[in-house]
Order: structure tokens, then sequence, then C-alpha cells
């Protein structure tokens, strides 16, 4: 009901039963959901002077607050119908009906100064309507007035001298309207016309003379209500049967004068009729009054004084416990809407609680009133360092979930390559830390990691220092091993290379010495060719020789023999030829 209210009807808001006023839930309930300012119009007075018809009008309906028409009183405690203001928007206007007083039917005449009582302390204006003139009859009626002080106390520590200071009756007290009807006298004073407020400003005048009670009537309802205002409505000229079945009779049929009198009357009050505060004008909702009627019932069930300065701190301490929950889960849910967690950094959760935190605050001044010492604001203070702080723990838990996923997603290669044995082999080391490094440079990569990302990160590098200490050693020991290993077989591939170098040494010595033999043999085969060859040249030279010698002999002979020794040139001198 945020928006204002729509009750199809009123319903009974105090019961009063068994000298005892009993509270109707559904009527609280109905209250307690109007967070609205509400301007609250009660009327009382005597039974049987119409006063559910007056409004019935102001409700704009015929049917709504019962109507009586015999001399048995139709309206019992305090009856409630609540509706949009139909000027004041976001005002819900609660219109509250009182049973007459002075019924002959009531047990305990008490229960009128209550009833009474309650109509005052709860609205904003106060109609109290009467029949005919205001007279010191009409006055002696209205005695509630002056009993107001026996049932009401405004402050819990009364003054010294037993009085109550009226200003702080005034700050509770609603504005005062007097309606008179089947009003027969003309409006005229010494001869000249007067108002009808004018006229009662006249009635409450004291009169030299009168009862002490009249006037004390007249004194408490000046110095109680200080803004008072009179209607008055001429007798209508109605049939009795008509007057029977009123709230059936068309519009029409009623008096123009009474009617026109009617409207006047309830645009005043659309008009004027005030918002319900506290001291220091402050607004109440319905919820509100919903608390204060619980308060003031409360206090009159158990026979005591209604203290005004305790019921407002009875609300106050409600309401502002209410703001404080009100502002503190606008905190939660501000923070649950604007904050993705995790957040990328501390600050920019702390910007958001800053904001949210600033808002709930507003809410509360919004919401609260009396807060003494600004108690419930530091209560409030504590419960959004409080929330701060799971909001800190979970968005640290959210960084903490999230990091370690990622990891463990980036390392699912490095886990099944550990597993698969790849590392534990000579130079895995080195292997490992390359895929190490593989994944925390994606896992540096990730976005939005939040304000745990390098805890997380320094966990899973922990929880991977014995498998990293287990693959160095390995590593180291394998390493060591092959390098023995490797230094044995280079030992043996160079004893293999001197041996086969020997043997290729051996061998090209035999293919040398192979060489030289068959070279030795081809020299020796070459020089008994050579000593041959020269062996037959000599023959054939030596042959050549003796022939040509053998034919120079020849030759020789022959010449000899023709030409005679002594005649032969040099014979003398030849020597013996050459053998």
């Amino acid at each position: 009901m945020s928006h204002g209210p729509t009750m199809p009807r009123p319903l009974c808001l105090v019961e009063n039963k068994n000298k005892q006023l009993l509270l109707n839930r559904r009527a609280l309930k109905i209250l307690g959901q109007i967070s609205q300012p509400v301007v609250v119009v009660a009327i009382v007075g005597l039974y049987r002077t119409g006063k559910s018809y007056l409004m019935n009008r102001l409700a704009g309906e015929k049917h709504g607050f019962q109507l009586g028409s015999t001399v048995q009183s139709e309206t019992k405690g305090i009856w409630m119908w609540c509706m949009p203001h139909p000027s004041k928007p976001k005002h819900t206007l609660v219109l509250l009906d009182t049973e007459g007083l002075g019924d002959v039917e009531k047990a305990d005449p008490k229960n009128d100064l209550c009833i009474f009582a309650l109509a005052v302390l709860l609205s904003s204006t106060l109609v109290y309507n009467s029949m005919g003139t205001i007279s010191n009859d009409a006055l002696e009626k209205l005695h509630y007035v002056v009993e107001l002080t026996e049932l009401i106390r405004a402050k819990s520590s009364p003054r010294s001298d037993g009085m109550e200071d009226s200003t702080e009756f005034v700050s509770f007290f609603p504005d005062f309207i007097w309606t008179l009807r089947d009003f027969t006298l003309e409006l005229k004073f010494n001869g000249r016309p007067i108002t009808e407020d004018e006229y009662l400003e006249k009635a409450l005048l004291l009169i030299p003379g009168a009862s002490l009670k009249v006037n004390t009537c007249r004194a408490c309802i000046r110095r109680f209500f200080p803004n008072r205002k009179c209607f008055v409505f001429d007798r209508p000229k109605y049939e009795k049967e008509l007057l029977a079945r009123i709230e059936d009779v068309l519009e029409n049929e009623l008096d123009p004068a009474f009617l026109e009198q009617s409207k006047n009357f309830c645009s005043h009050i659309f008009s004027h009729a005030k918002t319900k505060t506290l001291r220091k004008k402050v607004k109440v909702t319905g919820n509100q009054l919903g608390t204060l009627l619980k308060t003031y019932v409360n206090a009159i069930n158990s026979g005591a004084v209604i203290c005004l300065e305790n019921a407002v701190s009875t609300l106050a301490q409600c309401e502002n416990t209410a703001a404080v929950q009100k502002a503190a889960e606008h905190y939660s849910k501000q923070m649950a809407q604007r904050v993705m967690l995790p957040t990328d950094t501390l600050q920019e959760l702390l910007d958001v609680h800053t904001a949210c935190e600033r808002e709930a605050l507003a809410i509360f001044m919004e919401h609260s009133f009396k807060d003494k010492n600004r108690e419930f604001q530091k209560k409030l203070v504590e419960a959004i360092e409080e929330k701060k702080k799971n909001f800190l723990l979970q968005n640290e838990e959210e960084s903490i979930k999230y990091c370690r996923a990622q990891l463990e997603q980036l390392s699912k290669s490095l886990e099944k390559r550990r597993r698969r044995g790849d590392f534990f082999v000579p130079g895995g080391y080195s292997l490992y830390l390359e895929e190490k490094r593989k994944v925390e440079q994606d896992y540096s990569q990730v976005p939005r990691k939040g304000v745990k990302a390098n805890h997380v990160l320094h966990c899973f590098q922990q929880s991977q220092a014995a498998t990293e200490e287990s693959i160095r050693q390995s590593d180291k020991a394998l390493t060591d091993a092959e390098k023995a290993t490797k230094a044995e077989q280079a030992k043996r591939e160079a004893a293999e290379k001197e041996l086969e170098l020997l043997r290729q040494q051996q061998k090209e010595q035999q293919q040398q010495q192979k060489e030289q033999q068959q070279l030795k043999e081809v020299i020796d085969g070459s020089l008994q060719e050579h000593r041959k060859q020269l062996a037959m040249k000599v023959a054939w030279e030596v042959r050549g020789l003796q022939k040509r010698l053998e034919n120079t002999l020849e030759h020789e002979l022959k010449v000899s023999q023709v030409v005679p020794e002594e005649q032969r040139p040099g014979s003398s001198e030849r020597e013996d030829p050459p053998c």
C-alpha cells in the first residue's frame, strides 16, 4: 500500500468490549502497510447525532460507516476507513468514526473518555459533532476535554507544580472542528452578521458567573486546540421516513442548503486538514500510527496514564529499528545488484560499498526520528560494517573459487604429463619448468581473477613444490647416470676408435707393404725387363756391330784383294782396327 490503500469498506479498528479496548489485527495490518504520511480525520460526539453520515460524505460514499435510525448506537469502538487522499498526492486519508459518547447502554462511562482520548491522540483533525447550538449544556457534555489531563500526560517527569504544559499537548493534539447539526439560530451578533468561526470563538469566551466546569471546558478547548473552526448545518427539511433511509436518498432529494453546507465541510477537510505530525513536525505514516495506537491502548488497558513522551520514545524505538533494518536491507540489495563477484580489485568493491552506504544512511535519515545520541545510526553503521565484511569475505571466497578453477583447467596438461611420467626423464626438470611457466603465463592473462589471484597462484606454486623437487631430484639422478653412461660409452667409443685406428693403421701398413711388395715386384719385373731389353739391345747392338764389322771386314778384304797392301793409302800408318 505504498501508493495509497483502497479499502472497499470500513473496518473496526478498536473494539470496546468488556471494559477493554481490543485491537483488530486485520485493521492494524492495513495500517502497517501504509508507508505514506497520513491525514487522520476523527469524529466524536454524542450518539445519534449523525457522525457516521458526515464521515461517509468525506469518503464519497453513501454506504460505509453504519448509520443508525433508532435509539440504539450502531458504531461501537472506533472504525477506520483508509483511502488515497483526494487532493494530497502520496498521502493517505484515514477516517475514524467513533462510538457515540454518553450511550446509556454503556456499563462504564470511563470508556467514553478513553475513546475520546484515542480520537484526539490519533487524529490530525478532530471533528466534534453536536446538535443545536454551543450552549452551556453543550459545553458540559464536552467535559472530556477537561478530563484529558486525567488520562494523558505530556512528559514522563511531571512539572514540580504538578501542572501540565499546554504547549506539550498542542504539539500532539489535532486541529479542532465543531460541527453543529440542526442549527436554528441566525448568525448575527449585535445586529451584525458573523461567521461560523466567529460564533465559535465568542462561545468559547469565559463568561463571568458561568459554572467552573463550563468555563474550564472553554479554557481547555482554547488552550489545547489553538487551531479551531466551526461548521453549522441547518435542520434538514426531511420527512421522518426519509431520514430512516438517508443513505439511499439521491442527491437531488437532499435539502440544497444542507447539501451545500456538507460540500463546504468536505472541501475544507480535503484542503486544510493537516498531515498527522509529532513534535518537530515529524510526519506520521500509517505504520507509525498503528504503533502509536498499540502503545496508547496498552497503557489504557493496564490502567496507566498515557505518557506522550514515552509513546513517542516507543514509536522512535520501533521506527528507528525499522529504519535501520530498511536501510541495511537496501545496502545488501544494492550491493548484491551492483557488485559482480569477484571484483577485479578491492577498491572496486569499496567504491560500490561507499555509494550504497551513503544511500542507506539517507534512507535511515528519512525514516528515523528522535535518534538520541545517534544510537540507531551507530547500529546501522555497525550493521553495514558487518555486511561489508561479509561481502569482502564472499568476494575473497569467490576469487579463490574462480582462480582455483582457472588454474585447475590451465594445469590439466601439466598434470597429465606428470602422471604420464613425461618429466621423469633426463632433462625432465627443464621440461617441467617450461610447462609450469606456460601455465602461470596463461593464468596471468585471465581477466577479473579478483583480490586473491596472487594468493591462489602462490598456493598453486606451493602445491607444486614437492612435485617440482621430485622431478628435479629424478632429473639429477637420471642425468648423472646418463652422464656416467655417456662417459663410459665415450670411453668405449674412444677405445674402439683407437682400436679401429690401430686396425686401420695396421691395415694401411699391410696395404702399404702389399703395395710396396707389388711395387717391388713391378720394379723388379721392370728391372728384369729392362735388363732383358738392355741385354737384348746390347746383344742386338753387338750383333749389329759385329755385322757392321763383318761387313767392313769383308769390304776390307775385298779391297785388299784388289789393291796391294802397300798401295793402299795410309797403309803404313794404319793401326789395327778395334775389336
